[in-house]
C-alpha cells in the first residue's frame, strides 16, 4: 500500500506528457491560425514592410532613381540637420496637426452626441457629413480650389456680398495654410463622427438615467459620463488623426503644391518634391524615415501613456 502511495504521488507531481493526438490538434489549429492570416501577412510584407527598408536602404545612397547609386551613410540626414526648408517644413506639419486634430475631434464629438439625439432628418445630416469620405482626396482638393479660388470663388463671394474684402487663398501664406486646414477639418469630421457615434451607442442608457436622477444636468452628464465612456474611441481618434496629419499630402498637392513659396510645405510634399521632382531619391526616403520614426514615436507614447492610466484605474 505504502508503495502504491508513493508511485502515484510520483505520477501526480510528473508533468504529463501531451500525446500525439494532442499534439496533431494544436498544430492543426496553429496551421489554420496562420492560413488565415497568411494572405494579410503577404499583402503587408509586400506592400508596406518591404517598402520601409527599401526607403531605409535608399536613404543611405545618393541616386535619381537610374544608373548606380553611391552609399553616401550618414549624408542625407546630416543634410536634414542645415536644411531650412526641412524645419520649416516640420514646424508646418507640426502647426497643421496642432491645430486641425482638436477641432476634428472636438467637431466629432459633438456631431455624435447632436445626431445620436431625437433630430428630425439626422439620417440626411449623417449622410452630408459622412459624404466627403466616400469622395478621393484629389477630387476633394479640386472642390476646396474651387471654393478658395480668389478671383470667383465661393468663400470670396461670400465675403464680399456681407462687405467684406476677398482673401488671397492662394497667393498669401497664412489664408493659403487657413484653406488647407479648413478643408481637411471638413474631409476628416465624418470618420471622426461615425468611431464616437458607435462609441456613444454602446454607452448603456440607465448610466444617463441615474446621472438625472442624482440631479446631474446636461453639461455634467456629457462631462461625467459621456467624455470618459468614449474614451477609447478618442484615443483610437487621436492616435489615426496625428498620423493622417502627418502623412497629408494630396490635399497640399492638388490646394496649393505647397506654396506660395513653402508657405504650406509639409513634410510629405517636400519629401516628394526632392524624391520625384528634383529626384534626389535619397534625400526624399531620408525625409520619409523621419517622418516614419515621429510617427511611431507619437504613437508609441500614447500607446503607454493610455496603458499606464488604465492600469492605474
Amino acid at each position: 500500500m505504502t508503495a502504491l502511495s508513493t508511485r502515484d504521488r510520483g505520477n501526480a507531481v510528473a508533468s504529463p506528457r501531451p500525446r500525439a493526438g494532442q499534439r496533431t490538434a494544436r498544430l492543426r489549429e496553429s496551421l489554420v491560425g496562420w492560413s488565415f492570416a497568411a494572405p494579410n501577412l503577404v499583402l503587408m510584407s509586400l506592400f508596406l514592410f518591404v517598402p520601409i527598408i527599401w526607403a531605409a536602404i535608399i536613404s543611405f545612397q545618393e541616386t535619381k532613381g537610374f544608373g548606380d547609386p553611391e552609399w553616401v551613410g550618414l549624408e542625407n540626414y546630416v543634410r536634414l540637420v542645415s536644411d531650412p526648408v526641412f524645419w520649416q517644413s516640420l514646424l508646418q506639419t507640426m502647426l497643421f496637426t496642432a491645430v486641425t486634430v482638436p477641432i476634428e475631434l472636438l467637431g466629432g464629438l459633438g456631431l455624435a452626441v447632436l445626431l445620436n439625439s431625437v433630430l428630425p432628418a439626422r439620417g440626411i445630416f449623417r449622410t452630408a457629413i459622412v459624404l466627403p469620405m466616400v469622395i478621393s482626396g484629389v477630387a476633394s482638393g479640386m472642390i476646396a480650389v474651387i471654393m478658395f479660388y480668389e478671383s470667383n470663388g465661393l468663400v470670396n463671394k461670400i465675403l464680399n456680398a456681407i462687405g467684406l474684402d476677398s482673401v488671397g487663398w492662394q497667393s498669401q501664406g497664412g489664408p493659403a495654410m487657413i484653406s488647407v486646414m479648413i478643408a481637411a477639418v471638413w474631409l476628416r469630421l465624418g470618420f471622426n463622427m461615425i468611431i464616437y457615434l458607435a462609441g456613444l451607442q454602446s454607452i448603456s442608457p440607465e448610466l444617463y438615467e441615474a446621472a438625472r436622477i442624482d440631479g446631474a444636468s446636461r453639461w455634467q452628464q456629457f462631462r461625467s459620463v459621456t467624455v470618459p465612456l468614449v474614451g477609447p474611441s478618442t484615443f483610437f481618434l487621436l492616435i489615426m488623426n496625428v498620423i493622417a496629419s502627418f502623412q497629408v499630402f494630396d490635399l497640399i498637392f492638388v490646394m496649393t503644391g505647397g506654396g506660395p513659396g513653402n508657405s504650406t510645405s509639409v513634410l510629405v510634399t517636400y519629401a516628394y518634391r526632392n524624391g520625384f521632382q528634383i529626384r534626389e531619391q535619397g534625400y526624399g526616403a531620408a525625409i520619409g524615415i523621419v517622418i516614419l520614426i515621429i510617427t511611431l514615436i507619437f504613437t508609441f507614447i500614447q500607446w503607454k501613456t493610455s496603458r499606464t492610466r488604465d492600469l492605474a484605474e
